[in-house]
């Protein structure tokens, strides 16, 4: 049987490079620790390897995910938005990662810029409504950037600002800072920007709302999700 076309000059099968793949990017494991676990599973590669396959095929799989959920969350672009920026740290100097989420938690969007001021709440915003529409409502802090930035753009009105109106995007920080410190922060900005557009896509397919979902329930859509997983850039 002929491999697909990105997996074509190989020899590790598809079905392990996904697994490889998800493991780093769902899970807060080293890359040492995914080659423990693909050893007890006979699999035996380098940590070096995983690293390797995670920067070829994290983007290319984050890409196929984002692909098929874009044009269904567009359909209801009318939704509430959260919207937050927390600090990271890229090889000792102070960056800022702002996301976007929606009232179910769907990440929407990941950018990181140097400043936290109104360009890069500009760069922010648009990047947003160019790939989702434009949103009913939009909840933020009370960052003065965010006020300036939705006026420039004709937004100003959807602004909602509350002591805990925000907490849904409070919330979704926590598996990106999990994935951080397994990670042992970053070195430069471009590989956070990498990394945190993979992580998201890849949160978005396996996160299944599981204290909202009876066991049955949630059992269906875990399947499903890991089915397509195995299918990603499947040809």
């Amino acid at each position: 049987m002929t491999k697909p076309a990105s997996f074509k000059y190989f020899k590790t099968s598809p079905e392990v490079i996904r697994l490889a793949v998800m493991l780093y990017i769902r899970f807060p494991l080293s890359l040492r620790n995914v080659e423990d676990l693909l050893h007890e599973r006979g699999i035996d590669v380098s940590h070096e390897t995983v690293r390797y396959w995670w920067n070829r095929f994290g983007p290319m799989f984050a890409a196929e995910i984002r692909r098929k959920r874009v044009q269904q969350l567009r359909a209801f672009s009318k939704w509430k938005w959260h919207v937050d920026e927390v600090f990271v740290k890229v090889n000792g100097k102070r960056h800022y990662l702002w996301r976007a989420v929606d009232h179910e938690g769907e990440v929407l969007e990941a950018v990181v810029t140097k400043r936290r001021n109104k360009a890069a709440a500009l760069k922010f915003l648009r990047k947003l409504m160019k790939r989702h529409g434009c949103a009913k409502e939009v909840v933020t802090d009370r960052f003065a950037s965010y006020k300036a930035a939705l006026r420039e753009i004709g937004a100003f009105e959807k602004q909602q600002t509350g002591r805990w109106l925000n907490n849904r995007a409070e919330n979704s920080h926590l598996p990106f800072r999990r994935r951080e410190r397994a990670m042992q922060r970053f070195r430069r900005m471009r590989s956070l920007q990498k990394f945190a557009s993979v992580h998201s896509s890849v949160y978005n397919h396996f996160n299944q709302e599981r204290s909202l979902a009876s066991r049955d329930t949630f059992k269906q859509t875990r399947a499903a999700a890991l089915s397509e997983w195995r299918q990603l850039c499947s040809g």
